[in-house]
């Protein structure tokens, strides 16, 4: 196993109309010539697409993953645009069944307008498409519930020789239907388990990071929802925790038209820890504009106060910015350890960070692949924001690669759809499962049709 350092890619700001190339999100890295997407316009006329591609193929939706997840690697290869594939397609008292490409913020309204939600909280970001979103193992917090994935019923593909496939949970394949990686088909509809729309109150606070290790576990276990940002260079942490609403809370929401209702009373706590970030995010960054985007991500916990709202309205809040996002699982029964390790890591170094950490915890999945399979897990983010040129703070770089390298020496599984190196981990060893995914892939794509040089280094 190498354990050579990677390098993180710079992002192209100088994309012109002309660009021949399509490029992930992010821009810093092309996926492939745009003459070679297809773009079926049903799922009949994908099939066909399929069968016809004598080369590989990847499957797109919002293109927010690192772009060695979907680059091709030769000329006869093809990457599926599936944005014409969405939209609800059927529902009933406790499930809906949505196209693969319909992205996650149309699945929220769609649901929201029925009076229903996922029984999953969202992710930060809402532009992914559901079928993304289940192939790179997307979540929110809370450890009442898991990933999105966790929530489907049934799900809908479209395999290596053109034809159609359902799997549902009694299928013995569905738990490696469940997080693809997009290697096994295109996935085409799934079909999610909802309930009744709930209200929650979100209360914000600012406390001390010296019980952080014991906090954690409290707010998680103690709140329907929790997620929190922990500034390890002023000892800080931001914390927020929602329970559903009380009968008087949710009379008030709706009484404002059922937008959310944030409390007049707010804390200055965060105020001089968010002035420090900032300036580091400038200094790095040398983004000008005060209400750029990398900023509007911190300032919003400037003067914070306790809201009331849908679920989507309180935890869907992310602004889509260029960065290096990595995020790592960590059993939460070793959360507490990390946590200390960390600190005693943070103290001797004193690494350099413009954005705090991030802490996400989730109760255990059922996917074979996914970060918290069978294993309530508590996901550490990190974020280092490109500059206004494209590059990199060389010190947020450093700082990356060695945390990286400290959970994944404490059995940590990186998210699939962020950055990693992939030479500090055994997957064979994180992933029990990892063999009989790969029997399933190789019965249901024989030829490894839906592959790129990603993914047969990682599945052979």
């Amino acid at each position: 196993m190498t354990r050579k350092q990677a390098e993180f890619p710079q992002r192209n700001t100088r994309l012109s109309a002309q660009e021949t190339r399509l490029w992930n999100w992010a821009q810093n890295a092309p996926l492939a010539d745009k003459d070679q997407i297809l773009q079926p316009e049903n799922e009949h006329q994908l099939c066909e697409l399929v069968a016809a591609t004598s080369g590989k193929l990847r499957v797109m939706g919002s293109r927010m993953s690192p772009g060695r997840m979907l680059a091709l690697d030769h000329a006869d290869d093809r990457l599926i645009d599936t944005s014409l594939l969405r939209g609800l397609l059927s529902h009933d008292a406790d499930s809906a069944t949505f196209a693969g490409g319909t992205p996650l913020h149309e699945v929220y309204e769609l649901l929201t307008g029925m009076g229903r939600m996922l029984p999953a909280s969202p992710g930060v970001i809402d532009s992914q498409t559901l079928a993304g979103a289940l192939a790179t193992g997307t979540h929110g917090q809370g450890l009442y519930q898991s990933s999105i994935g966790d929530e489907a019923l049934r799900i809908r593909m479209v395999l290596a020789d053109g034809s159609v496939e359902e799997f549902d949970r009694r299928h013995p394949w569905f738990h490696a239907v469940q997080l693809g990686l997009g290697c096994l088909g295109v996935v085409t509809a799934v079909t999610l388990r909802t309930r009744p729309s709930a209200v929650y109150t979100c209360f914000k606070n600012a406390v001390s990071g010296d019980s952080l290790a014991e906090d954690l576990l409290e707010w998680n276990r103690n709140y329907a929802l929790s997620k929190a940002w922990w500034f390890p260079d002023e000892n800080q942490v931001h914390v927020w925790a929602a329970r559903e609403a009380t009968d008087e809370e949710r009379a008030e929401y709706q009484s404002n038209h059922g937008d959310p209702l944030i409390q007049e009373e707010s804390s200055d706590a965060m105020n001089q820890t968010i002035d420090r970030t900032l300036t580091h995010m400038r200094n790095d960054t040398q983004i000008r504009d005060e209400n750029g985007k990398p900023f509007r991500t911190v300032t919003r916990f400037k003067d914070f106060s306790d809201i009331t709202g849908d679920v989507y309205q309180v935890f869907c809040r992310g602004i889509a910015t260029p960065q290096i996002n990595v995020e790592i699982a960590i059993p939460l029964a070793r959360a507490g350890a990390v946590i200390d390790h960390i600190k005693r890591w943070h103290a001797e170094n004193q690494p350099h960070l413009h954005y705090p950490v991030i802490l996400r915890c989730t109760g255990a999945s059922e996917s074979w692949l996914s970060p918290a399979w069978q294993q309530e897990s508590c996901f550490f983010g990190f974020v280092v924001y490109y500059a206004e040129d494209g590059s990199l703070s060389e010190e947020g770089v450093a700082f990356l690669h060695e945390v990286e390298k400290l959970l994944a020496a404490e059995g940590g599984r990186p998210h699939w759809g962020k950055y990693f190196n992939a030479g500090l981990y055994d997957w064979s060893s994180l992933y029990p499962q990892m063999a009989a995914f790969r029997e399933v892939r190789d019965a249901l794509d024989p030829a490894h049709k839906f592959s790129n040089a990603f993914s047969q280094r990682l599945l052979g």
